[in-house]
């Protein structure tokens, strides 16, 4: 799949948590009790992880259908919902073109997806080997993928998976569970 943009790769940022809140706290404002949760996921919600320039959002619900509940809401703030997502596990929305890349997906409270994506999280965030080889096979995929998606994520699974029986087992040790939301 082409890109509008080349995959890029960029140093981690301390500012990257201070936009989360920000956009989060506009997020709250317009879903209200809608959303159950609001996290701040994927690579630039762990600190010190390099990343794509792009925010990634999870907003939790009671149920993905109706969607007007949360689509209204975040249809206001200037999110456009992406109709075309082959996963059935999440309702896609990104914010307009000129903005900050915003990338928020609507999960089902407690589904395996959502809890999938705040595991990965933070065994990331509690696990600086495992961000740093997560980090590496990104940069080169991101060199080998630059315009390519649908490569640059069939290529990164074998990295992700690994990572995700890795932090299958600590939640195992651990007893992990999902801390507070977000926002």
């Amino acid at each position: 799949m082409a890109l509008p943009d080349p995959i890029t790769i960029v140093p981690a940022d301390l500012r990257r948590a201070v936009e989360f809140r920000e956009i989060a706290g506009r997020l709250r404002e317009v879903l209200g009790p809608v959303a159950l949760r609001i996290d701040h996921v994927g690579s630039t919600a762990v600190p010190g992880l390099d990343a794509k320039p792009v925010i990634d959002i999870q907003v939790s619900v009671r149920s993905l259908d109706p969607m007007d509940p949360y689509r209204r809401p975040l249809e206001l703030l200037g999110y456009t919902f992406r109709p075309g997502n082959p996963d059935r596990t999440r309702r896609s929305f990104r914010r307009p073109t000129g903005q900050r890349r915003t990338d928020l997906d609507a999960r089902a409270e407690g589904s395996f997806d959502e809890q999938l994506n705040l595991l990965f999280r933070d065994f990331l965030r509690t696990h600086s080997d495992a961000a740093c080889e997560y980090a590496e096979a990104k940069w080169g995929l991101s060199a080998t993928c630059r315009n390519d998606l649908e490569g640059y994520v069939q290529a990164k699974a074998p990295t992700v998976w690994s990572l995700l029986r890795r932090a299958h087992a600590w939640s195992q040790a651990t007893g992990w569970a999902p801390g507070p939301s977000d926002a």
